[in-house]
């Protein structure tokens, strides 16, 4: 029985949603994301109820929502950076252990590749961290390449990450 995969951008009213998932990528990769378990559980249901408001109407970010089956099994982010150079960037992916050989984010990093190419995106972005050799695989296998560009991780100043980039092939 194969498991059927969507993404939909996120809608104002998946706050909760969102916390959950945000919740099951800290539990599952607790040295992953920009912020820890503890931290995003004490968050407020408002706080994730306006992210959820912004990602959903913003022309600058963005959460895609991986579903299987209906059921919500994956996240990305995609941002434009408010800097001189608008940087466009995928960020904070993550998809359930049980459904990764689904392909669920290669799903995700197009979605949201795309939406960021749809609004002139020319250059698609990543950080990853070095130690992460599996992320490294990943986006490697979807066209990301190194920029040379590296820095150290905020919250463990200690580990680096690379900064990766992938072209966008406008027709």
């Amino acid at each position: 029985m194969s498991s059927s995969l969507t993404v939909r951008r996120i809608t104002a009213d998946q706050g909760a949603i969102l916390r959950d998932l945000r919740a099951a990528s800290l539990r599952d990769a607790p040295d992953a994301f920009d912020e820890t378990l503890e931290e995003a559980l004490s968050e407020s249901e408002e706080t994730f109820d306006a992210a959820a408001h912004r990602h959903a109407d913003s022309d600058h970010s963005a959460s895609f929502i991986l579903y299987t089956e209906g059921h919500p099994a994956g996240l990305v982010g995609a941002y434009f950076e408010e800097s001189a150079e608008h940087k466009a960037f995928v960020c904070a992916l993550w998809v359930a252990p049980a459904v990764r050989h689904l392909r669920g984010g290669e799903l995700l990093v197009n979605t949201a590749s795309q939406w960021l190419a749809e609004r002139g995106a020319h250059e698609i972005y990543a950080w990853v961290a070095d130690a992460n050799r599996n992320a490294m695989r990943f986006y490697g296998a979807l066209g990301f390449g190194p920029t040379g560009e590296h820095q150290p991780i905020a919250r463990a100043p200690q580990e680096w990450q690379s900064l990766l980039v992938r072209h966008v092939k406008h027709p």
